[in-house]
């Protein structure tokens, strides 16, 4: 008997969140950019324990985080 459930990994698409990101929350702001200061803020935790979960997450979900020097 096969496997109940098969599970295949379909999204191919990279995102790449662009640092720095905005630092506090602004009238007018649209919905892309209130998410892109959010992941911004996550990366920038104190504690190493977090980093790392925010990095395992972003690894599972296709994120990437790059400074804007670098392309």
């Amino acid at each position: 008997m096969g496997v109940a459930i098969e599970y295949q990994k379909v999204m191919t698409e990279i995102v790449y969140i662009n640092l720095p990101g905005p630092e506090e929350p602004m009238p007018g702001m649209t919905g892309g950019e209130l998410l892109h200061g959010f992941l911004a803020e996550l990366n920038r935790a104190v504690s190493p324990e977090s980093r790392a979960y925010v990095a395992s997450l972003a690894a599972k979900w296709n994120i990437h985080y790059r400074n804007s020097s670098s392309k």
